[in-house]
């Protein structure tokens, strides 16, 4: 996939202005950002849904046509199945819209749906399933074809822990299987787990890009926790992110080093307990670029 200096504007207003990023064969990209940034617009520019303003978005070498939907799943955030037949009767009849023989989705979904847990629901009505059972049939319709191509947009959403560790090794399975995929989601463990690289939308462009580790290096990678009994001094080689009830953390500054820093409190008169440098987490970051209060996908 390769989008190049894309632009979107709506009338006056520009919601995707110069973007540009591109997502290896066979790679999972966690494509993240808050409400508004700019993250279902692209997917829906990247489709065709929307006509671009200005710039390149290329599947495979090409704008996407409907020709190739074959080879392409799409989970989108809201659900987009016919609610009043059998989950049975969901699946076979998408099957066979992605190419499949009637028999060969029957079985499929079958194997499918005693995998997630809801074997017993196959003749249930689709509204009488709770939301996430429903989100795992709409997965299940997403990659039945084996695309090439998986877009995902929140796909654990509504998932208790235990469901969403599942959701997450079939999403493991497609990409193994050869599956690229590209994943919306504010559950930064997961894109911890499972992305090769991420890109944070902000106000419509890239805020950073690369791989996780790259990522948190350009925000600081290192967090020091600290338990100690005493003042922490200020210091050129840390900012004092929170110190509190004898807890402290410190965030690093990339050219600091973190023994010398433990040197540095003891010499200063701290009783330390704890002193426990850690990698900066995809949450922190999250939180640092859009604020504790933008979790909502747009």
């Amino acid at each position: 996939m390769h989008i190049d200096h894309f632009r979107m504007d709506f009338g006056r207003t520009t919601v995707i202005r110069d973007l540009s990023f591109d997502i290896s064969r066979g790679e999972t990209f966690g494509f993240l950002g808050s409400n508004g940034s700019g993250k279902t617009t692209t997917i829906r520019a990247l489709l065709g849904i929307y006509q671009p303003t200005g710039g390149v978005l290329h599947i495979d070498g090409r704008p996407f046509s409907p020709e190739a939907g074959d080879r392409l799943g799409y989970l989108p955030e809201e659900r987009g199945l016919y609610k009043k037949e059998s989950v049975i009767d969901v699946m076979v009849y998408f099957g066979k819209l992605k190419g499949l023989g009637k028999e060969q989705a029957r079985t499929w979904s079958r194997n499918y749906l005693e995998r997630v847990g809801i074997g017993d629901k196959e003749k249930v009505r689709l509204d009488k399933l709770s939301g996430g059972q429903q989100q795992k049939v709409q997965l299940g319709v997403t990659i039945m074809n084996e695309p090439e191509l998986l877009i995902l947009d929140e796909p654990t959403k509504g998932f208790d822990p235990v469901n969403r560790r599942l959701l997450m090794d079939i999403i493991d399975d497609q990409k193994r299987a050869g599956s690229t995929v590209m994943m919306v989601t504010h559950h930064m463990e997961e894109v911890e787990r499972l992305c090769d690289r991420v890109i944070l939308l902000k106000d419509g462009g890239s805020r950073a890009y690369g791989t996780v580790s790259e990522v948190q290096e350009q925000f600081g990678g290192t967090v020091i926790h600290v338990d100690h009994d005493g003042t922490i001094p200020s210091s050129s080689a840390y900012d004092i992110a929170r110190d509190a009830d004898g807890h402290a953390e410190l965030d690093v500054a990339n050219d600091a080093d973190t023994a010398a820093i433990l040197r540095s409190l003891v010499d200063a008169g701290l009783d330390v307990t704890r002193f426990a440098p850690t990698r900066k987490s995809l949450d922190d970051i999250f939180v640092e670029v859009y604020g504790a209060d933008s979790r909502e996908a747009d």
